[in-house]
């Protein structure tokens, strides 16, 4: 802790408690010491519970995805633990699966968290692995191409401070998201082979 001090290396008067280069009493300098104590004590308990928080954090991974595409909710698990729940935007076309490249809806199914991408047009983005071998064939029973790079992201680059207001409107071609603050926590807690269950 750094004081600014006189040249006769005694601290520089405050408050009214000392007198510039005169020697403090005894009675002072006890009572600096003690305040000095209770800030030293106080600031390490403050970077402690900082530092346990930071590492519990760490230690939260999610090992499943649920996203209520009704309730425009993403809902991250630990085992049957609910560990962090979030408000989102959809395909332009919310209501029903995703059938075809381009309909602007967002699937519904069981499908994996297959890429982890840092940078990306929408800030960060974790792929959902749609289409799966159902989607296809039912895809090519109508004659249709099923699409895909379906993605769980931010917004778009330069849109950030849009923020949370970016739900009053389902926006996206299919894809799932959320703030860009949101998406780097999801991003930290989910890792390449989680399960997402997308429910109607």
């Amino acid at each position: 802790m750094a004081f600014c001090s006189t040249d006769s290396g005694y601290p520089v008067a405050g408050a009214g408690q000392f007198v510039l280069g005169q020697k403090p009493a005894r009675s002072a300098i006890y009572s600096m010491h003690n305040a000095m104590f209770t800030r030293l004590l106080v600031g390490g308990l403050l970077c402690a519970v900082f530092s346990f928080n930071s590492h519990a954090s760490l230690s939260e991974a999610a090992d499943k995805i649920v996203v209520n595409k009704s309730k425009r909710e993403l809902l991250l698990f630990q085992g049957q633990k609910l560990i962090r729940s979030y408000r989102v935007a959809l395909g332009r076309a919310p209501v029903g699966p995703k059938e075809s490249e381009g309909d602007g809806k967002t699937p519904e199914g069981v499908y994996k968290i297959n890429g982890k991408y840092a940078q990306s047009a929408y800030h960060m983005a974790l792929r959902v692995s749609y289409p799966n071998t159902k989607d296809r064939e039912h895809a090519q029973r109508r004659g249709l191409a099923p699409g895909g790079d379906i993605m769980i992201h931010g917004l778009p680059s330069g849109y950030g401070l849009i923020g949370a207001a970016h739900r009053l409107k389902d926006w996206t071609e299919g894809c799932i998201a959320v703030t860009n603050a949101e998406i780097e926590e999801i991003w930290r807690l989910v890792t390449n082979g989680t399960t997402i269950q997308i429910n109607p």
